[in-house]
């Protein structure tokens, strides 16, 4: 079955309910963006301190204690069933869309792995490998960008005549 393209076959109410949908989810994904960036620094110091904590640092201006291990895990289940969701819905979406094969693919399948790298890599940063901070980082900012990429590409072709 051919689907590439299909987006712009769609009648006007589903057109809708997509356009309508990706707006409010990419609402609350720059939102959960914007909560890592107050809550780590947004850097992988940062990212290490929010889940290992500062307890050695007595100049912190915000005293921080390493997450419980409930904490880590509620975090990581949450987070890598809720963001499976996410990206299989915007997937099926971007698989409608007409775009160059190997991209579409690219932005199907990227951010699964960024997913099981960044919270994996979170748990993987709090059981002590400390370099895991590089690998969050590095995935988390490729996650979004094929986040963005996707919804742009989504949102052009919803608006396009054809």
């Amino acid at each position: 079955m051919q689907l590439n393209g299909l987006i712009f076959t769609l009648p006007k109410e589903i057109k809708l309910l997509i356009g309508a949908f990706i707006i409010v989810l990419s609402i609350g994904f720059y939102t959960g963006l914007l909560f890592v960036g107050e809550t780590s620094s947004a850097n992988p110091n940062g990212i290490e301190e929010h889940y290992l904590g500062n307890e050695d640092d007595e100049n912190a201006d915000v005293m921080r204690f390493k997450k419980s291990d409930q904490e880590m895990l509620t975090l990581v289940h949450n987070h890598i069933l809720s963001m499976s969701i996410i990206f299989f819905l915007v997937g099926l979406i971007v698989s409608i869309t007409k775009l160059n094969k190997k991209l579409k693919l690219f932005l199907i399948v990227e951010p699964f792995l960024s997913v099981i790298l960044t919270f994996g890599g979170l748990y993987m940063l709090w059981t002590g490998i400390l370099w895991m901070k590089y690998i969050v980082m590095l995935s988390g900012v490729l996650m979004t960008l094929t986040f963005t990429a996707s919804v742009i590409v989504i949102l052009k072709q919803l608006l396009s005549k054809k």
